[in-house]
């Protein structure tokens, strides 16, 4: 019985050898998928963008070469074939397979969505990675979105930002009051509520907003998107932390009804291309800010400063009520924000003896 077995298992391996002719020579023992898939995917960054919009492009590629060409995807940037901020509807209608942008820009629509790319002073970009894959976060969005026909994904992200460029200084909270200023999400509102007025603009409007004085300040990303976009040419000052957005994630959302008509080899493969996307984003924005901040600090026109610990503060306390607020009157929110921030109480104690402790003790 066993020189059968061994026997048979040659005459198997054999089979398999022969497979490595072309598939139509390939008669006999293996099964190889044939069906392929062609998707559009809509975004809310300008057309091959450095970071947001080429995560997507090589999405898109690597989707491509791993599946064998049975699953090609074509990247429409924003504006392209729908406005930069309707790619959740135009998925969620079906009018595209994809989309790619993030989530805090559907605020108004669903609340909640929030929690998944960046709420201010919350978690950072290795807390948000693990929270989505192994605390329960990625459970809690497909949930959400579910009501939607939505699938979505963690698919990029920048790290954490800048707190943006002004052409005022910020010496104190008064120096607030008025401040007109491009800032989306969350923390939108607590500018507003700081006495600020926020404004919500597509990449492509910031440059000329802030050079003809539409707005008195702006956050983008961090210096490699924001020298990309010549920022540093509108504005003086430069001011840090993104304490509005420390580590924001970006998403890719698919059709339902699309996702389900995908094999599972080929739904594997969308979601570890997912992660590996938020890898490689991630390393690309550390290279690039670092080598980006160089160039800036060069610069003697322009003034790279710390916020007062009293304005940070400020804004610190404003959003805690804002969050409570949001909560209180939406139980989605009130259900993903609660495991949020236990999330991030025990993030916390983990941070402060490992990266926080170790980056303190490099500066010594």
């Amino acid at each position: 019985m066993k020189r059968r077995e061994f026997v048979g298992g040659l005459a198997a391996a054999a089979g398999l050898a022969g497979c490595a002719k072309p598939q139509s020579d390939c008669t006999t023992g293996v099964n190889v998928p044939t069906e392929s898939f062609e998707w559009s995917c809509v975004t809310s960054w300008p057309p091959r963008f450095p970071g947001l919009g080429m995560a997507v492009e090589n999405l898109a590629e690597r989707l491509d070469r791993a599946s064998g060409g049975r699953l090609k995807i074509k990247v429409y940037g924003g504006g392209e074939l729908v406005p930069p901020f309707e790619v959740f509807d135009a998925v969620s209608r079906g009018t595209v397979e994809m989309g790619h942008d993030a989530s805090y820009y559907h605020k108004g629509k669903v609340d909640a969505a929030q929690f998944f790319t960046a709420i201010p002073f919350g978690l950072n970009y290795m807390e948000l990675n693990a929270w989505i894959h192994y605390g329960g976060g990625h459970a809690l969005w497909r949930e959400l979105y579910e009501p939607f026909n939505l699938v979505p994904f963690l698919c990029g992200n920048t790290g954490v930002q800048m707190g943006g460029w002004f052409n005022k200084e910020i010496n104190s909270v008064d120096d607030l009051q008025g401040l007109k200023m491009r800032i989306p999400g969350l923390g939108g509102e607590v500018l507003r509520r700081a006495g600020g007025t926020p404004v919500t603009l597509p990449g492509s409007e910031i440059f000329t907003s802030l050079q003809t004085g539409a707005i008195d300040a702006t956050e983008w990303v961090g210096p490699y998107n924001d020298v990309s976009f010549g920022l540093h040419k509108a504005a003086r000052y430069y001011y840090y932390p993104g304490w509005q957005e420390p580590g924001a994630g970006l998403e890719c959302m698919i059709n339902k009804d699309a996702w389900e008509s995908l094999p599972e080899d080929l739904q594997a493969l969308v979601e570890i291309s997912c992660q590996s996307i938020t890898v490689d984003m991630a390393a690309e924005y550390t290279n690039g800010n670092a080598n980006s901040l160089q160039q800036i600090l060069a610069d003697p026109n322009i003034e790279v400063r710390p916020f007062p610990n009293e304005v940070l503060q400020h804004l610190k306390s404003i959003t805690a009520d804002i969050v409570s607020e949001l909560m209180a009157k939406d139980p989605a929110s009130e259900k993903i924000g609660k495991a949020f921030y236990e999330y991030l109480e025990k993030m916390e104690a983990n941070t402060n003896i490992s990266e926080r402790a170790y980056l303190n003790s490099r500066q010594s």
